[in-house]
This record gives C-alpha cells, sequence and structure tokens, in this order.
C-alpha cells in the first residue's frame, strides 16, 4: 500500500472534486507550511552535523547546475511545442526549474518509511535545485524583452522568501546544534512530521481539486506536458544519481524533485517580476497536474527504477 500520508491528500481530493464544505484555515495551513519548512531544513542540518563540506562540493556544484540549466532547455519546448508566448514560457519553465518542498517532504518520508539509505547532504538538493532555475529564468526574460536585469535584486527576491529562509535557517541550526543540542525540541518537532504533512497534503488535495475543477482543455498541450514532462526529468534525474553515486534513498529524492515543480516559491517570485504571465496556467501544470502525478504515481514508478 502507498504510504499513509499520499491517502490523506486522496481525501482532500476527492472531498474538493465531490464540492465538500471541507476547509483547512488559511492560518493552519500557514503554520503547517511553516513547520514544514523548517523541520525539513532541520532534519537536513542535524544529518550534516560534523560532516565536512568541501568533498561534497563537486556533487552539490553539478546540482546547482542542473537547477539552473532546466528552465532553459524548457523555454524553448514551451514557446514551440505547448505554444505559450514568451511570458508564460519563461513563468512555466521557471516553475519547472524550481522544485516543489511539498513533494520533497512525501519522497523524503516515503524514503525513511522503506529504509533507504539517504545522505547527509540529502536536503541540500531541496535549497540547490529552488533557487537557480527562478534567478536564471528571470535572467533570460528580461535579456529576450531587451529590459535591463538587475541581478542583485532577483537573487535577493529569491533568498529572502520564507521557504528558502526557513530551509536554509533550519539547516544551519541543525549543523550548528546537532542532535545533542536540539534533543529538547526534536521530540515535538521531528516526532510530529508525518503528522504535519499528512494534514498539509490535506489542503493540497483540496487546492488541487480547485484548480483542476472544471479543467481547461483549450489548455491540452500544457496539460500533455506537465504530465509527461515529470517523467522525462526523473530519468534524468536517476542517471545523474548514478553517476554521482548517490544511496538509493538519495537517488529517488533526487529524481522526484527533478520531476517536481514548484507551487509555492516560484509563483511569488515569477508574480512580481513577470506580471505579463498568467499564474493561474502555472498552477494548473505545477500544482494541478503534475503534483498529483508524482505523489500519485510518479513517486511509486521512480521508486520501482531506483530498486
Amino acid at each position: 500500500m502507498p504510504d499513509v500520508v499520499i491517502a490523506f491528500f486522496a481525501l482532500g481530493l476527492i472531498a474538493g472534486l465531490v464540492k465538500s464544505d471541507l476547509k483547512v484555515p488559511v492560518s493552519i495551513y500557514e503554520i503547517l507550511s511553516i513547520l514544514l519548512m523548517l523541520v525539513i531544513g532541520l532534519k537536513g542540518g542535524m544529518a550534516l552535523h560534523g560532516v565536512p563540506l568541501l568533498p561534497l562540493l563537486p556533487e552539490l556544484s553539478l546540482i546547482v547546475f542542473c537547477g539552473a540549466l532546466i528552465p532553459l532547455l524548457l523555454y524553448p519546448l514551451l514557446r514551440k511545442l505547448v505554444k505559450l508566448d514568451s511570458a508564460n514560457s519563461a513563468s512555466i519553465a521557471a516553475h519547472y526549474g524550481s522544485v516543489s518542498a511539498g513533494t520533497f517532504a512525501v519522497v523524503l518520508a516515503v524514503a525513511m518509511a522503506n529504509n533507504l539509505e539517504l545522505s547527509a547532504q540529502t536536503t541540500l538538493y531541496l535549497v540547490l535545485l529552488e533557487l537557480p532555475a527562478i534567478v536564471v529564468m528571470l535572467w533570460l526574460y528580461r535579456y529576450i524583452n531587451g529590459s535591463k536585469a538587475n541581478g542583485l535584486a532577483i537573487l535577493h527576491e529569491a533568498l529572502t522568501s520564507r521557504g528558502v529562509l526557513l530551509l536554509l535557517g533550519g539547516m544551519l541550526i541543525g549543523m550548528f546544534y546537532g542532535n545533542t543540542g536540539l534533543s529538547e525540541i526534536t521530540p515535538v518537532l521531528l516526532g510530529g512530521f508525518k503528522t504535519m504533512l499528512a494534514l498539509f497534503l490535506l489542503e493540497m488535495g483540496l487546492c488541487t481539486a480547485r484548480v483542476c475543477n472544471p479543467l481547461p482543455w483549450k489548455h491540452w498541450r500544457l496539460m500533455l506536458f506537465a504530465l509527461g514532462m515529470p517523467v522525462i526529468l526523473a530519468s534524468i534525474g536517476l542517471v545523474i544519481s548514478g553517476v554521482i553515486g548517490m544511496p538509493a534513498g538519495s537517488a529517488l529524492v533526487f529524481a522526484t524533485l527533478m520531476a517536481s515543480a514548484s507551487y509555492i516559491a516560484a509563483p511569488a517570485a515569477i508574480r512580481a517580476a513577470i506580471p505579463q504571465a498568467d499564474i493561474g496556467l502555472s498552477m494548473l501544470a505545477a500544482l494541478g497536474l503534475t503534483f498529483p502525478f508524482n505523489i500519485l504515481v510518479g513517486i511509486p514508478l521512480y521508486q520501482s527504477w531506483v530498486l
């Protein structure tokens, strides 16, 4: 059977599709998202406590390169095959080059539940793939359209987003304090990780139903892109993980991250930087189709490839 947290996503999705009055209060969702990002950062930092980072630089540099390259490859596909304009192509390329923290939380829980080996630096994959795509795509869009790209402003906007701050901050705290220094708070935060994730996915199921009901069939090309691209990107991720020599759990996490699309950090950055883009199209693709595909179909598929 799939991991129990997947059942909560399915419950939210069904509730939304049948138009139930089930709702997760906005304040609760905000708290859950903050706690999840913080706990993921802490877990990664604690794993890195006492681990020398210098030997990891080649691997981490390759991951940053992947994050920057993916949107550059996707942009022409979105322009020529999906037939979107420049603004929406840049927007969706940035969303798919960036990654989904929610999907990361799910695949991390699946890897741990199946006792798959995870390297200490696995949480860094999320941070390192989150930023480059957004920054590179905003630069490219402004270059193509002849407007001046303020690199420092773009980088500041990406680095100071709530999710990135919580991930980096939690990771640094975990690295400095380790298991011993955090022993007083880990039973509550780390022990409640799956409970928080289950409630978060319940709300994600409701959100997915709202975005997809009804499906805008006129955007069928984009919908095919959103369902087909995860498998292609996950395959690339698995090849790269094999070259690097990642353990099974980390390979599964990395492939799933490559297959995911951001629906939290990227929309906020794109909305401010490319006001001409229709964020609804990005949410349809990233949250409405790619997220549930990865949660319900993709992760079990990628896991079978890893094992």
